[in-house]
């Protein structure tokens, strides 16, 4: 009897055209005996589409096409049914499958997506809302929300934000800290909350984050110049230098004393004062090399 999978693929995702590769994963299927069922995204009743998709079929796995925030979107669907993800990285963050070391070429991916083992992945719960790979609060999150609203796309319009972003950023913000039963106070440029290493630009953040520990980590760095900025940016992260702190927690409150911008998966979510976190341990199975 074939097995069903389930092919949810986001077509705008990192502007790229899917028909190449909607045609790869249906080759694929076919040769590799699986039924497969094609659910592109709309942006509006996805989560209720997927879920009475995988009622109706039982598929073995949910296969991905798209960035973080597609992936993201089919785990909070699904997070109540036993299903295996896969990932196709297509999107313009995949920050997530940089840090699965996920290989470069479609025939690889499509094995592992298929066919691979998988690893049961914790979340992060941020004021309610889910949080897969990394999510920050300060100067990055001030770089998303500028990004978004700006016409130029790809690596440039990113750098030419970075650097706006950093001529144009706010004073240092001061953030009380409540983790592993003790509060403490930084003076900070901005927070990451990690539940993995690295950033979609292969940049290293968290070098001992692991994304089924049972832990996040809250990554603080307390002064943020061109120089520091330029060493992340390169993927030269200097752990020991005293502008770092890392917090390794299971739960923690974050408080500043005014409202900081602040984003999930590389998506916007508004100025904040206050965050409220937890670790979601073991909430979705992921296909890894």
């Amino acid at each position: 009897m074939k097995k069903n999978i389930i092919f949810v693929v986001n077509p705008i995702s990192g502007d790229l055209d899917k028909s190449d590769l909607i045609e790869a994963v249906q080759e694929f299927a076919t040769t590799n005996n699986f039924d497969l069922t094609v659910y592109e995204t709309t942006g509006k009743t996805d989560q209720k589409e997927i879920q009475s998709l995988y009622n109706q079929l039982q598929p073995e796995r949910i296969i991905v096409a798209g960035g973080d925030g597609t992936i993201k979107m089919v785990a909070e669907a699904v997070e109540q049914f036993d299903v295996i993800i896969g990932i196709l990285p297509a999107g313009s963050a995949n920050g997530l499958s940089v840090d699965l070391n996920l290989p470069t070429t479609i025939e690889e991916n499509l094995k592992i997506a298929f066919l691979s083992r998988y690893i049961e992945m914790d979340m992060i719960c941020i004021n309610g809302k889910k949080s897969i790979h990394l999510s920050d609060i300060g100067l990055n999150a001030d770089l998303v929300k500028n990004y978004e609203q700006s016409n130029l796309r790809g690596i440039w319009g990113y750098a030419l934000q970075a650097y706006n972003t950093l001529v144009d950023s706010n004073d240092p913000f001061v953030a009380t800290i409540t983790a592993n039963k003790e509060t403490i106070e930084h003076t900070a440029r901005m927070i990451v909350i990690a539940n993995s290493k690295k950033y979609g630009t292969g940049v290293t953040i968290n070098p001992n984050g692991a994304m089924n520990d049972g832990k996040f980590e809250l990554v603080i760095l307390k002064s943020l110049d061109l120089l520091l900025l330029g060493k992340i940016i390169t993927g030269n992260m200097p752990i020991d230098s005293d502008d770092i702190v890392i917090i390794s927690t299971d739960k923690a409150t974050i408080k500043t004393n005014y409202p900081v911008n602040f984003q999930i998966d590389g998506e916007y979510c508004g100025a904040q004062t206050s965050l409220d976190i937890h670790i979601l341990h073991k909430q979705m199975k992921i296909a890894v090399p």
